[in-house]
């Protein structure tokens, strides 16, 4: 199919590079919004060590926010249909008061 049909079509072609592919891993999520963006803040905590980094850092409209609320929770609900309710620790293991405030 020629790339005017593509588009035409309504289809979109994503790329995915390989070191994108790899991923980043993920212990702690920071949010933060304004009123016309939510910005999510990706970090990797590792015991013993008391100062991390961002890994990664996310920043949606409201509008995709939602969206992707939404989506998660579709995708953690079939997850636990095909493999049991995910358990939540009754306290984090890790100091969440560093930081600008958020969620994890």
């Amino acid at each position: 199919m020629s790339e005017e049909k593509k588009e035409n079509s309504g289809q979109i072609n994503i790329e995915l590079d390989e070191q994108v592919a790899e991923g980043t891993y993920s212990n702690l999520a920071i949010i933060n919004h304004s009123a016309s963006e939510f910005v999510i803040d990706f970090v990797n905590i590792m015991p013993g060590k008391p100062k991390s980094k961002v890994k990664s850092r996310i920043i949606l409209t409201p509008q995709h926010a939602k969206r992707f609320l939404s989506a998660l929770a579709d995708n953690v609900e079939r997850f636990e249909k095909a493999h049991g309710e995910i358990k939540e620790q009754e306290k984090a293991p890790i100091p969440l008061n560093f930081g600008p405030t958020g969620q994890a």
